[in-house]
């Protein structure tokens, strides 16, 4: 049987007195023979001793048990030796002897278990006001992360750091994991100077596009792509008139203008999910959304047609070159009596409305939470979309994209209250009477 546990700093020197000592097991066979286990315990330089209290023994009579003896010395040796091995598996043994400390827990009355959930309450908030925090490990955030995956009220409980933090560490996790399975690949082969000077000699002598140099190389002899070529011609001022013909264009039409986009959303196992969306120009009102981890262009065409039903579709539908819309999106679009505008290549201001509103969402919604799945971002999207036309005032419109009414204080005596939308990440604020 277990006899006590004790975590003392043992006969350690230097670097090692201030990086922790033994803990000490004792174990009982019922004869005269006793056992010792010994397990890294690490504490702070400042900190007392600690008695583990899951053990039935006493300090004194622990240490009067373990007094150094020869034989017990040499013991003592070979436990630190294999204590060297042992310091890099600390933070799983602790996670294991937390999990472990968790199983009386099963068997405690519901009294007993919320007056040891408030003594553990009390020292929690002691802990919160204290100035240092301690350091935490990768085992540590991956907990916390699953914890947020499987129990919705993790936040509540939620101490030692920020719930946006655990956010954060979800968004380095699945930028690490895309960097280690995107590995860098041979790539195009290396051009030298000479081809890259000629390249722009030709385009500032003759003012050739990419294809035109493309082909006067090739009848020299040297074999490279098209996009190649485009990368090392010298940049050109931007068509200033061609700019300001577009928004013009917007300007004058957009009461008859919607757009269509993408974006993509990871979950937290590092899955990506893609958001289609459809926005009125006019009202920046969004038309119609979807969510799907396989967009096609049959999917996108079949989005199209419950986005504008009946004769409800507008005049013109902007997208950008994605190579989803392909020839039979834009045969879909003009089935629906639809002109369909394609952006120019590299681009995105042509699509600024749309683009806007996917930093937007990423802003007010995606960036504040860990997706679990399809559904779940459908859902979010769901509760977004309804707050953004309806509650959420447009700085440029001054109101609601779906036109939300002036409320006047009824009563001297009203206050402001503020009803939560999304969970509550965002709120739309009333006038309520005073109880």
């Amino acid at each position: 049987m277990v006899v006590g546990g004790l975590c003392a700093r043992g006969p350690f020197k230097g670097p090692r007195a201030a990086s922790g000592g033994l803990f000490v097991v004792m174990l009982s066979t019922g004869s005269a023979e006793k056992h010792s286990l010994f397990f890294p315990c690490p504490f702070s330089k400042s900190g007392p001793t600690r008695i583990c209290s899951i053990f039935a023994a006493s300090p004194s009579d622990l240490t009067r048990r373990h007094t150094p003896s020869a034989k017990q010395d040499s013991d003592s040796n070979c436990s630190l030796e294999s204590l060297k091995i042992a310091i890099p598996m600390q933070a799983p043994l602790h996670l294991l002897a937390l999990i472990v400390r968790c199983i009386p827990a099963l068997f405690r009355s519901h009294r007993e278990q919320v007056i040891v959930e408030l003594a553990l309450r009390q020292q929690l908030a002691t802990y919160d006001q204290m100035k240092t925090k301690p350091r935490l490990t990768p085992l540590d955030r991956a907990f916390w992360v699953t914890l947020s995956r499987l129990w919705p009220g993790w936040k509540k409980t939620l101490v030692i750091v920020k719930p946006d933090t655990v956010v954060r560490w979800h968004r380095k996790g699945f930028r690490l994991y895309w960097r280690w399975i995107s590995k860098p690949g041979p790539g195009r082969p290396p051009i030298s100077a000479e081809v890259r000077a000629m390249i722009r000699q030709l385009a500032l002598e003759n003012a050739w596009g990419a294809r035109k140099i493309h082909a006067e190389l090739a009848k020299l002899g040297l074999t490279m792509s098209i996009a190649t070529v485009s990368r090392y011609m010298p940049k050109r001022p931007p068509d200033r008139g061609k700019q300001q013909r577009w928004m013009t264009f917007l300007r004058n039409h957009r009461e008859a203008i919607t757009a269509m986009n993408f974006f993509v959303v990871p979950t937290v196992s590092f899955r990506l999910l893609y958001v289609w969306f459809v926005i009125d120009h006019d009202r920046r009102r969004i038309i119609h959304f979807n969510v799907t981890t396989n967009p096609t262009a049959q999917w996108v065409s079949q989005q199209l047609r419950e986005a504008f039903p009946d004769d409800s579709a507008p005049r013109y539908l902007i997208f950008d070159n994605d190579s989803i819309f392909s020839d039979e999106v834009s045969q879909s679009i003009k089935t629906l009596g639809i002109s369909p505008k394609r952006t120019a290549f590299r681009s995105p201001w042509q699509n600024g409305t749309a683009e806007r509103w996917v930093g937007t969402c990423k802003r007010e919604l995606v960036d504040h939470v860990v997706v679990l799945g399809e559904e779940h971002l459908r859902r979010l999207l769901r509760d977004y979309v309804t707050y953004y036309n309806a509650d959420r005032v447009h700085t440029s419109l001054a109101d609601a994209p779906d036109g939300r009414p002036l409320e006047i204080q009824p009563s001297f005596g009203a206050k402001v209250r503020g009803l939560p939308r999304v969970g509550g990440l965002h709120h739309r604020y009333v006038w309520q009477e005073a109880a």
